[in-house]
């Protein structure tokens, strides 16, 4: 049996999920899903910055646009390291359109003129 703590909506739901995959604990179907999906095949949305060049700021806030598999999280962090992106930058940017071969938009999260 394992136990986990939903992150799908403020309520933190504790879980209890047995072998067969059935979950106990749960206030709502998102919680049963999160939960399956986290033992099975756990991904996350990655957030983090980049270089940007000719902008106020040095560097610029940037997430996945879907989350990326969990073990595919450094390999990710380590190809935004080389990333630098020239100002203006908008809102919703696309920074790297296919990280990693994830299939997954990386975007920027604040504009920068």
């Amino acid at each position: 049996m394992r136990e986990l703590v939903c992150i799908v909506c403020p309520r933190g739901c504790h879980m209890k999920v047995d072998e067969e995959m059935n979950v106990a604990g749960n206030f709502c179907p998102r919680g049963a899903a999160y939960a399956r999906a986290e033992l099975t095949h756990p991904t996350r949305v990655v957030t983090s910055t980049v270089r940007v060049e000719g902008a106020r700021y040095p560097r610029c806030p940037v997430k996945t646009a879907a989350p990326v598999p969990k073990e595919r999280v450094e390999d990710v962090m380590a190809e935004l390291a080389r990333v630098t992106v020239t100002a203006p930058v908008k809102v919703g940017q696309t920074v790297i359109g296919d990280v990693c071969g994830t299939g997954v938009a990386v975007v920027a999260t604040r504009e920068l003129p």
